[in-house]
């Protein structure tokens, strides 16, 4: 009985998620493979190229052709170089101070409106 009330573990609250509405969904996606070892971060926002549904970060510049589409957030930290399939947010509210983009780009009105089309909600949590 002892056992019942033992720290098993520790959660650091990120902030990143804000809200319960719309709900939460986790799903799957590909990100793109890149030149070197690089280490992507949770909150990251994805977006899915029309060339190969392959996703790469939101402001990355899209090859002649393509056309990138904000898609998804990224779950957790991964470590990418070759295509990688794992966890993505695919619905949910999440702090608009907390999610990341391609180095110097700033979100739009059109990236929160493509967003908002698949259940995710970015609003400002200035206090968090």
């Amino acid at each position: 009985m002892a056992d019942l009330s033992r720290k098993i573990g520790e959660m650091e609250y990120d902030a990143l998620i804000i809200g319960n509405i719309p709900h939460k969904q986790v799903g799957s996606g590909t990100i793109r493979a890149v030149e070197a070892e690089t280490t992507f971060k949770r909150g990251t926002i994805l977006a899915k190229s029309s060339a190969d549904n392959k996703l790469v970060i939101l402001g990355t510049e899209p090859a002649e052709g393509e056309t990138l589409t904000p898609d998804c957030i990224l779950c957790d930290d991964i470590i990418v170089e070759s295509d990688t399939t794992t966890a993505v947010y695919t619905a949910g509210c999440f702090n608009s101070n907390k999610v990341i983009t391609a180095e110097g780009y700033t979100i739009t009105a059109e990236d929160t409106d493509a967003l908002r089309k698949y259940d995710i909600v970015l609003q400002c949590a200035s206090t968090m």
